[in-house]
């Protein structure tokens, strides 16, 4: 492949991602849409982090390990309770990130 087809294709990828959300958003005011998809819409972001958290953390090794030597679990477990306990994002997130760490690094010396 040469450096104009790069550019051809990147161009035509940058035309076809544009066009679409530009077309989404300049009719998005004019556009009412019934009031239970808007309330299903909100949950959206959540399911798709789950979707993409879950298998990292469930297994980190390309097969399930639910064990406490595992530190993506158990930074997982510590944040989600520091999440229901303070509901607080910035805490949650530190402290899961500090236990994981301190479970992988810190805890195998």
């Amino acid at each position: 492949m040469t450096l104009w087809q790069g550019a051809l294709i990147i161009s035509g990828m940058f035309a076809v991602t544009f066009g679409v959300r530009f077309a989404l958003f300049a009719r998005a005011d004019k556009v009412v849409m019934p009031a239970f998809i808007e309330k299903a819409l909100k949950f959206v972001p959540v399911a798709v982090l789950t979707a993409i958290i879950t298998p990292m953390v469930l297994m980190p090794n390309q097969h399930i390990d639910f064990s406490l030597s595992n530190p993506w679990l158990l930074g997982a477990l510590v944040a989600f309770g520091v999440g229901i306990w303070r509901q607080q994002q910035l805490l949650t997130i530190l402290v899961g990130v500090l236990v994981f760490f301190i479970a992988k690094y810190g805890l195998s010396l």
